[in-house]
């Protein structure tokens, strides 16, 4: 397209699309496929969706397992399968049978979904934060306090929040020229590289990417307050050995928090500067469900009860 008509179709205000997108990922390295693209997909089978899927049924299937505090662990086992299903199959279509090339209506669906499991995962550890936090400074209240309606509408609000948060973020884009390079420089349809490839003024786009991350980026400052609440609470009424029994029941939520942002943190460090947007992505999807359920003695309790179960019946038929 000469300059000529490039300035006709902005003058009229129509707006240009690319039939398709270029995902570059990490074409200069040689050999990614076979030691990062690979291993993560055999992960992805064997620890998130076998995990996660064991980890929903329990709780399903368990009465006793149907508390508050389930229904928060339900709910990110729930978004860690499905952000890792909206990432990971079509990162391995991409990278592994060389398929970079993505159709524009299907770079903006890949990205809401994307982005929108990472918000609500993100939120889902600050909800579980606030259950310890009431559990632990306010525990003769925890029961009046911490109820499934209540917990049912903070689940309900993350998910409608950041649908629409998400909805205005990938609807702006369609704002945009797209008239120079169709090349994203990511291993997945991210906001950031794909507006930067617009002609016009992207400024809207910027502002909506701002807030994005404020939006990610805010719970661990939520998160670190919780717990800092939850140290001043155990140092005024409890003894030493009632701390540590009280902290023990925060260990799984810290090592999930700990793996979820970390390496998001770690982004700037020269080592990881090549693999740490895609452990970023994968690393906590893969050990939530090993974590909540090797971890915690009432989900172990509840797959042996299960499986005793099973093989009771098994054995009067």
């Amino acid at each position: 397209m000469h300059i000529q008509e490039k300035a006709a179709i902005l003058s009229n205000a129509t707006f240009v699309y690319p039939v398709k997108f270029y995902l570059s990922g990490f074409s200069d390295v040689p050999h990614v496929q076979y030691f990062l693209y690979l291993p993560v997909f055999c992960l992805y089978i064997y620890m998130t969706v076998l995990g996660n899927g064991l980890l929903l049924s329990v709780i399903y299937l368990v009465n006793t397992l149907h508390t508050p505090k389930y229904m928060i662990v339900f709910n990110l086992a729930l978004t860690d399968l499905c952000w890792s299903t909206a990432l990971i199959p079509k990162l391995l279509d991409t990278f592994l049978f060389d398929s970079r090339y993505i159709v524009y209506e299907a770079c903006l669906s890949y990205m809401f979904f994307v982005w929108f499991f990472l918000g609500v995962q993100s939120w889902t550890l600050v909800i579980m934060a606030y259950d310890r936090c009431i559990a632990i400074c306010f525990p003769l209240m925890y029961h009046s306090i911490v109820t499934k309606p209540a917990i049912v509408e903070m689940l309900l609000f993350v998910w409608v929040f950041i649908s629409c948060l998400i909805t205005c973020m990938v609807g702006f884009l369609n704002c945009l020229f797209f008239c120079g390079s169709v090349v994203i420089k990511s291993f997945f349809c991210d906001h950031g590289p794909t507006f930067h490839l617009a002609c016009n003024d992207n400024s809207v786009n910027y502002i909506t990417a701002l807030v994005i991350i404020t939006t990610v980026s805010f719970p661990p400052i939520l998160i670190a307050l919780t717990y800092i609440c939850i140290a001043i609470a155990l140092s005024r009424i409890a003894s030493g050995q009632e701390g540590l029994k009280a902290l023990k029941t925060c260990t799984s939520h810290l090592i999930i928090v700990a793996i979820f942002f970390l390496p998001v943190i770690a982004t700037n460090m020269a080592v990881l500067r090549i693999i740490n947007p895609i452990l970023a992505h994968t690393i906590p999807t893969l050990h939530n469900p090993i974590i909540y359920s090797l971890r915690t003695e009432e989900v172990l309790n509840s797959i042996r009860k299960l499986l005793h179960v099973q093989l009771f019946l098994k054995d009067v038929v």
